[in-house]
């Protein structure tokens, strides 16, 4: 017995879905965003992200699995050629399922499933590094310094705060630095 597949089933049988799951797989590289209904976006995410992976590897043996689900050469070559590259920094989620509603006809639910060929945003960058520096404390690895550097940063914000007027609370530690700071001035004079 074959083993099931995660999902709805697609077509009349495994050979067929994947023939299906190929074809819109195809499509979708070829037109960058394509109308199916939900349950084929859904089972083609999976499919179509595993083949832009593929691309962003981009030697011959990807190419060749790449090769044996999408069958048209031309689309395998922007799929290496520009769909990969454009994803290079992006560590995955390639793809966007949109809900657009029900079909007309059925009622069926419909979804445009479409390739995040935007930019990698400095926002995303940035809670991506934050993440990281978050995963690095928790195990240790980091020096006892680099917490000192981020107490650091909000007491430079505060400095425009006070140009604009407003007044801002010195604590006792800023205070024993500032006592510290003016006696190691004091000698060199």
């Amino acid at each position: 017995m074959p083993t099931p597949t995660k999902g709805p089933r697609l077509g009349s049988g495994p050979a067929h879905e994947r023939l299906l799951l190929a074809g819109l797989a195809t499509q979708l590289f070829e037109h960058r965003s394509i109308t199916t209904t939900e349950a084929k976006a859904k089972r083609l995410r999976p499919l179509a992200e595993r083949l832009v992976t593929f691309a962003k590897r981009g030697d011959l043996a990807a190419r060749r699995r790449v090769l044996s689900t999408v069958k048209d050469k031309g689309v395998v070559h922007a799929l290496f050629t520009e769909i990969g590259p454009a994803m290079a920094e992006r560590p995955g989620g390639y793809t966007r399922i949109t809900r657009i509603g029900p079909r007309k006809g059925d009622k069926a639910p419909m979804a445009v499933i479409e390739l995040v060929l935007e930019p990698l945003t400095a926002r995303a960058a940035t809670v991506r590094e934050a993440e990281a520096a978050t995963a690095r404390s928790a195990r240790g690895n980091q020096p006892a310094a680099a917490p000192a550097e981020e107490q650091a940063e909000p007491t430079t914000e505060a400095a425009p705060a006070a140009e604009a007027g407003e007044t801002t609370a010195v604590t006792p530690a800023e205070s024993q630095v500032d006592d510290a700071a003016g006696s190691a001035e004091a000698p060199k004079a």
